[in-house]
C-alpha cells in the first residue's frame, strides 16, 4: 500500500513511524496546491491536514481509496465527489478538547492579569528602580463572582464551563444551533449574553449561522472591561470589527483563529494603538504534545480500519 502524507510540517516532532507498518509512506512536509495532484496520483491513502483535495485531482488518481484528513474540520476535500468516485474520507474528532480548553484559560489569564506588562516590567528593568515591592498598575479581576458566557456548548464549550465554574464563575451560554437541550447553565440571546457577560468564549464552528456572528454592532454591545476569546473558527468575529473597537472601547481580545491563515502581513490588527488589549496565537490551541500524538494514533486507527 502507498501512502502519502502532504503536509507533516503541521505535526511537528510528532513520531510519524506508526504509518510504515501499513506500507511504503511518502512524508511532504509541506505540499502547494500545483504539487498536490502529481504527489497523491499514484497512492492508496492520502493523509492531508489542510491541503485541498479536489474533484479532478481524485479522479487523476486511480488507485486512491482512502484520504485521512488529520482534523476534525473536513472543508478541504470535496466529500460529495469523493462519495461519487467510491474514496472513502476518514477525519477526526475529539483529540484536541483538553489542549483547546487549556489554551482557552491560557489566553484568559495572559490577558486579564496583564502579563505582558508586568513581564515587561521587571525586564526591562523598571521593576529593580522601583520604591515599593510591588505594582498595581495595571489592576486584574478574579474570575470568581464574573458572568462567563460561553458561545457553542460542545465538547470543548463543556469542558471550559466545568473549569470555569471551579473558579467561581456563573456560566451561561448562546445555543448557534438554536437547538434547546438540558443543560445545567442558562441559555441566554446573543444580545443578552455579550450585554451581561464579563469573560465570553467561542467553541462553536464556522457556518452560515456563525459567521461574522459578532460584528461590529454586536461588539459595541459588549460591557465595558470584557474578555473575548476566540477558539471556535475564524470568520465567527469580523476581525476588522475587533481592529476598529480595540481602539474606541475597552474590550480585550485574544484571537487563536484567524479567517485568513497565516495572518496576511498587513492585517489591520497588527495596526492597533492598544495592542495591550489584543492577544493572537497561531492557530496552536490543539497542538499539545499529547494532543498531535492522539491525532496521529487516531489516523493510524483510520486507515487500519479500511484496510
Amino acid at each position: 500500500m502507498k501512502i502519502v502524507l502532504l503536509d507533516a510540517l503541521t505535526f511537528g516532532d510528532t513520531d510519524l513511524s506508526l504509518f510504515d507498518t501499513f506500507g511504503d509512506v511518502t512524508v511532504y512536509q509541506t505540499t502547494s496546491k500545483e504539487q498536490t495532484l502529481e504527489r497523491i496520483r499514484e497512492a492508496d491513502v492520502v493523509i492531508t491536514n489542510k491541503v485541498v483535495i479536489t474533484k479532478e485531482m481524485m479522479q487523476e488518481s486511480a488507485n486512491l481509496k482512502l484520504i485521512c484528513i488529520a482534523a476534525t474540520g473536513m472543508n478541504n476535500v470535496d466529500l460529495a465527489s469523493a462519495k461519487e468516485l467510491s474514496i472513502e474520507v476518514k477525519n477526526v474528532a475529539g483529540y484536541s478538547t483538553d489542549s483547546v480548553i487549556q489554551h482557552t484559560f491560557s489566553m484568559l489569564f495572559y490577558l486579564l492579569g496583564h502579563s505582558r506588562y508586568y513581564d515587561e516590567v521587571v525586564k526591562s528593568g523598571t521593576y529593580s528602580k522601583s520604591l515599593i515591592f510591588t505594582d498595581v498598575s495595571q489592576p486584574f479581576f478574579e474570575v470568581k463572582g464574573k458572568k462567563w458566557g460561553i458561545i457553542g456548548l460542545g465538547a470543548i464549550g463543556r469542558g471550559v464551563a466545568k473549569i470555569a465554574e471551579a473558579f467561581g464563575a456563573e456560566v451561561v451560554y448562546f445555543s448557534t444551533s438554536g437547538v434547546v437541550r438540558e443543560e445545567p447553565y442558562s441559555m441566554l440571546s446573543l444580545d443578552a449574553l455579550l450585554k451581561e457577560c464579563d469573560i465570553i468564549t467561542i467553541h462553536a464552528p464556522l457556518n452560515e449561522k456563525t459567521e461574522n456572528l459578532l460584528d461590529y454592532e454586536q461588539l459595541l454591545l459588549c460591557k465595558e472591561g470584557a474578555t473575548i476569546l476566540n477558539l471556535g473558527r475564524g470568520g465567527i468575529i469580523n476581525e476588522d470589527a475587533v481592529a476598529k473597537i480595540v481602539d474606541e472601547k475597552n474590550l480585550f481580545f485574544g484571537l487563536d483563529v484567524l479567517r485568513e491563515e497565516p495572518m496576511k502581513e498587513n492585517h489591520p490588527l497588527l495596526s492597533v494603538t492598544n495592542s495591550e488589549r489584543l492577544y493572537i496565537t497561531p492557530h496552536i490551541a490543539w497542538t499539545s504534545v499529547e494532543a498531535r500524538e492522539k491525532l496521529i494514533a487516531s489516523v493510524a486507527q483510520n486507515i487500519k480500519e479500511s484496510f
